[in-house]
């Protein structure tokens, strides 16, 4: 019996198997190859702080990152590309990947991570919400940080220094990149042939969180909601590939060394309160403003005689 393969990867909602872009990718190559996986979300987890995801288990290796993933299933001869490599479209295929990760990747990072509104009302809770106490207040700024720091990085050069200053630049390039992927596109289903590849997995990565994310303020989600092929190609993948099984993760379901964690953390914190309000009773009865008062003590009739002169 073959072992099994485990996805470690943030969980589902929005409609979506996966809200994160890199899950998102290998969960949809799994399925166009024919791969079975068993999908292990780390919502609620210590994973959302210490897991580095996508993260593939099988027989005691760990692999990471979507491209290391997909060829690593492609050894397993889980190959959704096989039919693209008798085109002779090998070519313009890096090059939509690589023009995803230059021009898109920044302004996703950005709308979901950088923008006030939607990190205020839509990114910081859904992440918070998954991840444990106190884990809660860590997860969503370290990601927020990181995805300021990697825009800056990577598109902040002279003379464009501040994420003001690379906002408009980075929304210019993602949304240009969305025009050619829907020009690409057309009206078909996939963009090489009948069958989906590893680019089909990749765009459906980076465009179905934006298109099924309900986003206070968005102006890249404006201008996909005017390419319907494009939200037309993340609506059938999702119909065809995930209908069965959306993967939605909406009720907690802690593995039981996050319940154990809980439990030991409420049992110290009610500890810590009693011997806070023992403290507190012990300060209030040795207090002064608080001590008893003793009744004058009264003469007794003998002592009134002898006192009593002859």
């Amino acid at each position: 019996m073959a072992a099994t393969m485990e996805l470690r990867c943030w969980g589902g909602d929005w409609g979506l198997p996966s809200v994160h872009t890199e899950s998102l990718i290998v969960l949809a190559y799994a399925k166009f190859s024919g791969a079975t996986i068993t999908v292990a979300p780390i919502d609620w987890t210590w994973k959302t702080l210490t897991g580095t995801v996508p993260e593939l288990v099988y027989q005691g290796s760990t692999i990471t990152e979507p491209a290391q993933i997909l060829n690593f299933l492609r050894k397993q001869r889980f190959n959704a590309d096989y039919e693209l490599y008798l085109q002779p479209c090998g070519q313009i295929h890096h090059g939509l990947h690589a023009l995803l990760e230059e021009k898109l990747r920044p302004a996703l990072l950005h709308t979901f991570w950088v923008d006030a509104e939607n990190y205020a009302n839509l990114t910081r809770p859904w992440f918070a919400s998954r991840s444990p106490f106190p884990l809660n207040f860590l997860v969503p700024g370290r990601h927020a940080n990181t995805a300021l720091s990697r825009i800056l990085l990577t598109k902040g050069e002279s003379p464009l220094h501040t994420i003001t200053e690379v906002e408009g630049k980075i929304y210019s390039e993602a949304k240009e990149c969305l025009n050619l992927l829907s020009h690409r596109l057309g009206m078909a289903y996939y963009f090489f042939g009948n069958t989906p590849c590893s680019l089909d997995a990749f765009v459906f990565g980076f465009v179905a969180p934006l298109h099924k994310a309900s986003l206070p303020s968005s102006p890249l989600q404006s201008h996909l909601r005017q390419l319907d092929n494009l939200q037309r190609f993340c609506d059938h993948i999702l119909n065809a590939h995930f209908s069965s099984h959306p993967g939605e993760t909406r009720s907690p379901q802690p593995v039981q060394e996050t319940v154990d964690a809980n439990l030991q953390k409420l049992t110290q914190l009610v500890n810590k309160e009693s011997n806070l309000i023992e403290k507190m009773d012990d300060n209030l009865r040795s207090s002064p403003q608080h001590k008893p008062l003793r009744a004058d003590p009264r003469p007794s009739p003998g002592n009134d005689k002898s006192s009593t002169p002859a």
